[in-house]
């Protein structure tokens, strides 16, 4: 369970695009749908991702730490994890961030990271499976039901426990296009602030791989 106390529950987004879901957490910070959150800093690997320029806007302090700037993958991993720790986050939040997240990080901030996964995870999930390539797969394979997925980041692919899950209709004549947007819409948007506020709210406690979350 996060301790955060009577202090603000503070989080770092990492996005590597447009920020659809960072607008949806800070939307919810401004709404008090998230309560007891901050948003301390954005991080993204994409100079150009329209994510920042979200940040920008909201008076958010925000950073590019881009693989291509550095030597090797070493030094980008350590560059990465300097540039989050510098925020001091209680929570990071992998909101479309596409890229691996350095095994230094996924133990230095163990249940402290939570990723959105655009299907019902162990569906449609692992390596491979992100964007529009999960929707293609999904209307490739038939489902009559898709979704998203809030879960906590292990060092596998989508392998953490899971806090939240939202179900999605598939409709007849859905193209990847329009299907992936139906589910950032209804279930995206609202899985990923509600699990952002029950973190913040000490709610969120993992045991044997398995959350319980208090209601």
């Amino acid at each position: 369970m996060l301790e955060t106390g009577t202090a603000d529950c503070r989080i770092v987004v990492m996005v590597s695009g447009g920020g659809t879901n960072l607008q949806a957490i800070i939307d919810g910070v401004e709404s008090g749908a998230i309560t007891n959150t901050k948003i301390v800093g954005v991080i993204s690997n994409n100079k150009n991702a329209y994510a920042l320029k979200r940040a920008e806007k909201s008076g958010i302090p925000f950073r590019c730490v881009s693989p291509k700037d550095y030597a090797s993958r070493e030094i980008f991993n350590e560059e990465l994890l300097k540039a989050v720790d510098e925020y001091a986050p209680d929570l990071i939040v992998l909101a479309g961030f596409l890229v691996v997240i350095p095994p230094a990080m996924i133990r230095a901030y163990q249940n402290r990271m939570i990723n959105i996964h655009p299907s019902l995870i162990p569906s449609f999930c692992g390596k491979g499976y992100y964007g529009l390539k999960v929707h293609e797969a999904a209307l490739a394979r038939g489902v009559k039901v898709v979704g998203a997925t809030v879960h906590f980041v292990d060092e596998g692919t989508d392998t953490g426990p899971i806090i939240l899950q939202k179900a999605v209709e598939v409709k007849q004549g859905d193209t990847p296009e329009i299907l992936q947007r139906r589910v950032m819409e209804q279930a995206e948007w609202k899985i990923l602030p509600r699990a952002i506020d029950l973190i913040a709210n000490g709610k969120v406690t993992v045991q044997e791989n398995k959350t319980i979350i208090e209601e």
